[in-house]
């Protein structure tokens, strides 16, 4: 899917309400929009200054919306579609927050997963290997790209009021006008 601005990214975040990580509803308690929402503003609240890392908790299981069924590949998918528009930084958290899971699961052990979480880390390749953490936790985005997915992990709460995609828009345009910026100039 190709983005062509923030009013795309804005039509493809609402059409995330309704929408759940599981065609049968099996998975997280709340739809993609109530996560995507709950996550982003968790984001907000312990990082106020990073609005890339922000924007990232607000688009970063889109490729559920995408390619519904491809827990594998979700974060993919969402970080090539948010490339062109949100930028590479962007793009690389939410193609880590997979990643990060599998990491935290090597680091932590006894860290709990939300139940869907749990099934879903054996389709994405289980807790990484020493070697695998070792590389992960070496790249500049690895500390971003935990704390992403520790809002992700902590933003299902069912009838949690996080605001509405709309509160996002300045945001998504500031992001989207730098990663053009930064673009242009490279």
């Amino acid at each position: 899917m190709e983005l062509r601005g923030v009013d795309d990214l804005m039509d493809l975040l609402l059409a995330c309400r309704g929408v759940w990580d599981t065609p049968d509803r099996s998975g997280d308690p709340v739809d993609l929009h109530d996560h995507a929402l709950q996550t982003a503003a968790l984001l907000r609240r312990s990082h106020p200054g990073d609005k890339e890392l922000q924007v990232a908790g607000l688009v970063h299981d889109i490729g559920h919306l995408l390619g519904p069924g491809d827990d594998a590949g979700h974060a993919d998918r969402a970080a090539e579609a948010v490339r062109p528009l949100l930028g590479d930084r962007v793009a690389r958290l939410v193609a880590l927050h997979v990643p990060a899971k599998r990491y935290l699961a090597a680091a932590s052990p006894d860290r709990r997963l939300s139940a869907r979480s749990t099934l879903t880390l054996a389709a994405q390749g289980g807790a990484m290997d020493p070697r695998e953490a070792a590389a992960f936790a070496a790249d500049p985005l690895a500390e971003d790209a935990v704390t992403l997915r520790q809002a992700d992990d902590a933003g299902k709460v069912v009838g949690l009021n996080a605001g509405v995609v709309e509160d996002w828009r300045t945001v998504l345009e500031r992001v989207a006008s730098g990663a053009g910026r930064r673009g242009a100039v490279g």
